[in-house]
């Protein structure tokens, strides 16, 4: 029964007391929103008969949370990758059927800013790792092919870190590029094998992981986000199938669809041909997006 306005704070009538209180909102999804949200906050507390200490300890953990967030790490997107939640909202957001590029999580490093880069150039910056070319097509789920397309591509480099977390270290954009597909929608450049990596556990949510016993490590991937005009864009990864932790991504970010083969090559000639080391390692990687 709807509690009614005028209603005391009871333990038993606690959620439709508090849910009441939104009434008047003006926005209907909010209301909805934040009428669940206490119901369901509520129950938990209930269910688990929360003491005083563990709710300000949770209080606690989710100041600490904030206060770890800067403009190179976000210590709530964390949070929200290795609770599950942000690949829940993910697939609820992004359903497909069977036939685009399926989609995962954005982590916490992407950079708005990335550098433009040409098709063929080299993104690898700091010369570590096993020399790899990395090619594909975007297309519409007709297979015809997307000219124009936006390829923003960024990854790890061979110590396990993206460059925003070693600002002097890594070169400013390394292992970053945004590419623009041709005429035939293609895309290729040079970078190297992605390697697994743990994410940042000295936090808060490193904390976590610890009192639970899971550990932080996250399989070898290369992140994408691909765009073009008339279609729906597309956040995802491509895995490396040899890589540990593909059965047990800390943020449980892998998709079967997404594991690929990562092939050797020894060729001289071909390496050259690309200017690479020999031998080197192929990706290929074709991404199918929706209309809009």
């Amino acid at each position: 029964m709807k509690a009614k306005p005028h209603e005391l704070f009871t333990e038993e009538g606690s959620a439709d007391v508090v849910a009441a209180s939104f009434a008047d909102t003006r926005d209907p999804r909010l209301r909805v929103v934040l009428t669940s949200l206490v119901r369901h906050l509520h129950a938990f507390v209930k269910d688990v008969l929360l003491t005083e200490e563990e709710w300000r300890m949770a209080i606690d953990f989710l100041t600490r949370t904030g206060q770890r967030c800067s403009d190179t790490r976000q210590e709530f997107i964390l949070l929200s990758d290795v609770l599950g939640v942000s690949m829940l909202v993910d697939a609820i957001n992004h359903r497909t059927v069977g036939t685009s590029t399926e989609s995962t999580v954005l982590g916490p490093f992407h950079v708005a800013a990335a550098p433009r880069r040409k098709l063929g150039d080299q993104i690898s910056l700091d010369a570590k790792g096993t020399p790899c070319l990395v090619s594909g097509r975007v297309v519409s789920v007709d297979g015809e092919p997307i000219a124009g397309a936006v390829v923003d591509v960024w990854q790890a480099n061979e110590d396990g870190f993206y460059d925003v977390q070693q600002p002097g270290i890594q070169p400013g954009g390394n292992l970053r590029g945004v590419f623009t597909t041709d005429a035939d929608g293609r895309y290729w450049f040079r970078s190297v094998v992605p390697r697994f990596y743990p994410i940042p556990d000295d936090g808060p949510v490193g904390q976590l992981l610890a009192a639970t016993d899971r550990h932080p490590n996250r399989p070898a991937h290369l992140h994408f986000i691909v765009s073009g005009p008339g279609f729906c864009p597309v956040t995802t990864h491509v895995f490396v199938a040899d890589s540990p932790y593909l059965d047990s991504d800390a943020v449980f970010g892998v998709k079967k669809s997404l594991v690929r083969e990562f092939s050797e090559v020894d060729d001289v000639a071909h390496a050259a041909e690309f200017g690479l080391n020999n031998p080197f390692r192929v990706l290929t990687f074709d991404i199918t997006l929706q209309r809009a």
